[in-house]
């Protein structure tokens, strides 16, 4: 089968090396041979193995009734909409990386697929290699998913782990990340949380069947984190991730993408690097937890191509398995409005006790408190009184851990 991929950067080259060293393996275990006939892209690349292949109008591509099927790894939102939807709307399936695409027109690229019979797949959209989507999608049926809590971004996770374990300042954690290729020069989606939230929005989407609006998710990035911060974490036995979780509860759906303090024990607190790591919990179930690297090139093109693989079966089998549905909107409510413990750190300390602090803990010259389970206005209130009393609160960081009643 014939097929075509747009963009020939890093997560389109990835699946070019994928489906060329696996090909054997691929035709083997599928009974498919995917053969590349046309890359897209604006530049030329002399010396490349598929150098014959780079073509530079979409035309080419649209317009080649050979091509079958499709991805699109170009990234961004124009013209990967326009060029998505002509695609599947002159039946040709396509599956897609694109993360942005996905989060605001997901729904409805895939009622035109389904009204056209082909396959829109977006399984590399999230968690890069991490093969989530098929698994709640497929293995997941028979549960009531009601919670996920998930890191779903690998620059962030990084910056992270360089500033708990090298000591290192954001400032310096990030130049190091963008020096090995992990962070863009302008890492503003990543560590400002927009990346985890539209991540999050289509897990979401998916787990609960409600249509999310990403940017009505709450969000908080890193940049505020310090190394006061990491060694308040580390002397209370915590690890600070950026965390993007949703819970339903009867038909309310709260959401969030913010900085957390996770105890020692918990699944998410010992995800180090780039990697990436998502924990579902259903009603049967319990929880189930997935790790994997969340971007690069093999990882994110391995996902790509496993859509390419069964979109290629289905047109070969006279199927589809593309399904459209109208969900209802909701819109995401702050976790806050459920109550929530908190780590205030502090300029000086506070003379106890104080109303909402249930302990405090100072190490070297650093000072901090931690709350009972506050809602937002509680929160505010007990910022107002610090502020009155004379304390600044430095920073305020939610705590998975609720019992806090033992000083340190």
């Amino acid at each position: 089968m014939d097929i075509a991929i747009l963009g020939y950067g890093t997560v389109g080259s990835g699946t070019v090396n994928v489906l060329t060293r696996n090909r054997e393996l691929i035709a083997e275990d599928s009974g498919e041979v995917l053969r590349i006939k046309a890359i897209l892209d604006l530049k030329d690349f002399p010396g490349d193995p598929y150098e014959e292949r780079i073509v530079h109008q979409f035309e080419d591509i649209v317009n080649d009734p050979t091509i079958e099927v499709v991805a699109e790894t170009m990234g961004g939102l124009h013209p990967a909409f326009e060029y998505v939807s002509k695609l599947l709307e002159a039946g040709k399936s396509v599956v897609t990386s694109n993360k942005d695409l996905v989060a605001a027109y997901g729904e409805q690229l895939l009622e035109i697929a389904a009204a056209h019979a082909v396959d829109f797949f977006y399984e590399a959209s999230v968690g890069g290699g991490i093969p989530i989507m098929r698994m709640i999608n497929e293995c997941m049926i028979q549960e009531r998913i009601y919670e996920i809590m998930a890191i779903l971004n690998g620059t962030t996770n990084y910056i992270l782990t360089e500033m708990e374990e090298e000591g290192a300042s954001f400032e310096e954690a990030l130049e190091d990340a963008q020096e090995l290729g992990y962070a863009e020069q302008n890492p503003e989606s990543d560590v400002e949380g927009m990346d985890p939230a539209r991540k999050l929005a289509i897990l979401s989407t998916h787990a609960f069947c409600v249509d999310v609006d990403w940017t009505q998710i709450e969000r908080r990035g890193i940049t505020h984190i310090t190394p006061d911060d990491i060694a308040i974490a580390k002397a209370i036995d915590h690890h600070i991730k950026l965390v993007a979780r949703s819970r339903m509860v009867g038909s309310r759906l709260f959401a969030s993408v913010e900085p957390m303090l996770l105890p020692e024990d918990h699944k998410l607190a010992q995800i180090e690097d780039v990697y990436n790591s998502i924990m579902i919990k259903g009603n049967m179930l319990d929880d189930i937890t997935v790790q994997g690297k969340g971007a690069g090139s093999l990882p994110t093109g391995s996902a790509v191509a496993a859509d390419l693989i069964m979109a290629a079966i289905n047109k070969k089998d006279h199927v589809t398995s593309t399904t459209y549905h109208e969900y209802a909107k909701v819109k995401p409510e702050s976790f806050s409005s459920l109550g929530q413990t908190y780590m205030l750190r502090t300029d000086k300390s506070v003379s106890m006790p104080q109303e909402g602090i249930i302990s405090g803990i100072q190490v070297d010259h650093i000072h901090a408190y931690f709350t009972k389970q506050l809602k937002s206005q509680e929160l505010r209130d007990l910022i107002q009184q610090l502020e009155i009393r004379g304390v600044q609160v430095l920073s305020c960081l939610v705590m998975e851990q609720e019992d806090l009643s033992v000083n340190r």
